[in-house]
């Protein structure tokens, strides 16, 4: 699957948390029609078979619509079932040993906070950055907040592209203009919505308006 800075304009990570009685396949299946341009599938309670069983499922739906299909933390997983990609944060496999077990060509994302952390992800063999938290957020418990000046210090610092994440939604994105993100992270602000499609198609409109550009 080709990847390019505009896969991540709508980056789209998955919770099970706010399937209310969905699916999370179908529930992928309505981001991707709002307009997701990249999958990320974040389980931290399976057992590998359910994940794996998971993975396969929502790898499907992304290969149908041809958009990267990226595992959350699981590098093991992500080489078994030939992901397009692995996402690690700075807590998780170093990004250097991870580059070194996936295939040639995968993406791999990496978790940063500091510029000097963006520059030695990239060094380590990055294809992009995840910045945040650039508000505060509660889906995830260990998620520490960043100034949007550290935002715009980590754009600068790196030549791959990087997406914002962390408590993102349709009334502050636009506070994120003019920093030189490639686009947005998002978790509740599409899974928790009843319209998750129309929620998808909001935020993609808004993200192509304020992605790409530095103020």
């Amino acid at each position: 699957m080709k990847f390019s800075a505009e896969s991540l304009r709508l980056y789209a990570v998955t919770d099970r948390t706010w399937l209310k009685g969905r699916t999370l396949a179908d529930c992928v299946r309505e981001a991707i029609a709002g307009g997701a341009t990249m999958i990320q599938l974040r389980e931290k309670n399976l057992g590998y078979e359910a994940f794996k069983y998971q993975a396969l499922e929502i790898q499907a739906l992304c290969r149908e619509n041809h958009i990267p299909f990226i595992v959350n933390d699981n590098v093991n997983l992500a080489c078994d079932i030939s992901a397009d990609g692995v996402h690690v944060g700075q807590s998780d496999m170093e990004a250097g040993n991870v580059r070194a077990l996936i295939e040639p060509g995968k993406i791999l994302g990496v978790s940063v906070r500091t510029a000097d952390e963006a520059v030695e992800a990239e060094r380590k063999g990055a294809d992009y950055l995840g910045a945040g938290s650039v508000f505060h957020t509660g889906s995830k418990d260990d998620a520490v907040d960043i100034t949007h000046e550290a935002l715009r210090e980590i754009c600068r610092a790196v030549k791959i592209p990087v997406v914002a994440i962390g408590g993102i939604n349709a009334g502050n994105i636009r506070e994120l203009a003019g920093f030189g993100i490639e686009g947005v992270a998002v978790i509740s602000a599409v899974f928790a919505a009843d319209d998750i499609r129309r929620a998808a198609s909001e935020l993609r409109g808004l993200s192509d308006e304020i992605s790409g550009h530095v103020a």
